[in-house]
């Protein structure tokens, strides 16, 4: 399908919502999807000959029986497979679609321009919600919201938080020594990410990013691989400092996800009341113990240091990496045999070329999981991860990552069974005949 196909589909999308205006109050927009297998999100056992009924933006019905819908559209799946629009927990609208050369030489209207415009391109691989876990995407998750843009639902972390020599320290090396009347850099004034140390700055940054609409808030709290000045061993605030994180994001009902690799960042992380390990690649079988003994997610991304590869073009950044993927088997291994709470996200950066492999990624997971229980991390289990978020969840008229009734109309329709053929997702332009997204079909190649 061409974008000029899917832009008249999202013309005509708005048009119909204009002409809705103008009808009685009780007036509403039914869809029925028929001759469907469903993957529910939850149970690996398929609703098999099933039909859906939608109404506006939430399923309404689900039956193996005839259903009918007077004056409505009437979708025929075919046999198909209809599944739960997929979730990403560690995405970054700002950052996966800008290359690195558009933080060295552009500016905040290039690299938001760059995200809207790639926002399109996550939905049409079947990704129809994102937790963005760094950046600023405000504006983005504002207009998809609205219906101005195509894009996924954003739970929005904002600009990511960090120390003074932290992960998102992207200063220029000559930064510092600074002085209390220096001004904030470029980025940091534009909140693409923030510094702040001490318990008084932690406190204050962390109400101004709540305050710009985050579902959450995302820190560093230990060394990373893309970042200059730190390595990874090292720890990223002190107790006191993340304890302080916690402390105002509990203010607001919500909570604080970390970017960490090793034991002791985690393990003060953990005592200080994060709720979200991201990366975690470097951990010990204890730590996973106090994860789980905590009800702690592990939000980690199946990398490797195979064909799909970052590149980095210092080698200490490289170095860092391959330490990285080197603990990623164990990690997966060792986490799953514990129970701990597994989260799927991708951490896409830089490259829009690397982005399009986001349903690669989730497909590596069947290295550890099943196919089913891939798909249940990417649709119901990372829904469950959302809900942390409590009253600051911005979608809570419907349920996410699941087909049941009163679920938002987030769907797919595959041309076969990723539950039988993971690889089906690996080429979701190939293989999604139909992506809707709160009842409105983004991408539909059936005969009609």
């Amino acid at each position: 399908m061409t974008r000029h196909t899917r832009f008249n589909q999202i013309g005509s999308a708005l048009a119909m919502a204009l002409c809705a205006a103008s009808a009685p109050a009780w007036a509403q927009d039914v869809t029925l999807i028929t001759n469907v297998n469903i993957f529910d999100g939850v149970n690996e056992a398929l609703i098999e000959n099933a039909n859906v009924v939608i109404t506006d933006n939430l399923i309404t019905s689900i039956s193996t029986e005839p259903q009918a819908v007077a004056g409505g559209t009437v979708i025929d799946g075919g046999g198909r497979t209809l599944m739960p629009g997929l979730i990403d927990v560690h995405w970054h609208t700002s950052y996966a679609y800008a290359p690195q050369s558009a933080l060295a030489t552009g500016d905040i209207l290039e690299v938001a321009i760059r995200g809207a415009m790639g926002s399109e391109k996550t939905l049409l691989r079947g990704f129809t919600t994102v937790r963005d876990v760094g950046g600023n995407p405000f504006a983005t998750k504002k207009m998809i919201d609205a219906g101005e843009i195509p894009g996924p639902r954003i739970l929005p972390s904002g600009p990511p938080i960090a120390q003074t020599s932290g992960h998102f320290d992207f200063r220029p090396a000559q930064a510092v020594p600074t002085n209390a009347t220096d001004n904030l850099d470029y980025w940091n004034r534009n909140a693409l990410l923030l510094v702040a140390d001490g318990i008084p700055e932690v406190t204050k940054r962390t109400r101004e990013v709540l305050r710009m609409g985050a579902s959450q808030i995302k820190i560093a709290g230990g060394g990373g691989v893309s970042s200059v000045y730190d390595p990874l061993d090292v720890q990223e605030y002190t107790f006191d400092e993340m304890r302080t994180f916690v402390e105002v994001a509990d203010t607001w009902n919500t909570y604080v996800a970390a970017h960490i690799f090793t034991d002791k960042a985690v393990q003060t992380a953990i005592r200080a009341g994060i709720k979200t390990i991201e990366h975690g690649f470097l951990m010990n079988d204890e730590t996973l113990q106090m994860m789980k003994d905590n009800d702690v997610w592990l939000s980690i991304q199946p990398l490797l240091n195979d064909e799909d590869a970052l590149k980095f073009n210092d080698p200490v950044s490289t170095a860092k990496w391959i330490a990285v993927t080197d603990g990623t088997d164990k990690i997966y291994t060792k986490a799953k045999e514990m129970g701990v709470k597994i989260a799927f996200g991708t951490d896409m950066l830089f490259d829009p070329a690397t982005a399009e492999k986001q349903g690669k990624l989730l497909a590596k997971l069947t290295k550890w999981f099943t196919p089913y229980e891939t798909l249940k991390m990417a649709t119901s289990d990372n829904a469950e991860l959302l809900k942390l978020s409590g009253p600051r969840h911005p979608y809570q008229e419907g349920s996410l990552g699941v087909i049941e009734e009163g679920a938002y109309a987030d769907l797919i329709l595959v041309d076969g069974n990723p539950l039988e053929d993971i690889g089906l997702i690996v080429d979701p332009h190939t293989n999604f005949d139909l992506i809707m997204k709160d009842g409105v079909v983004f991408k539909n190649e059936l005969d009609q």
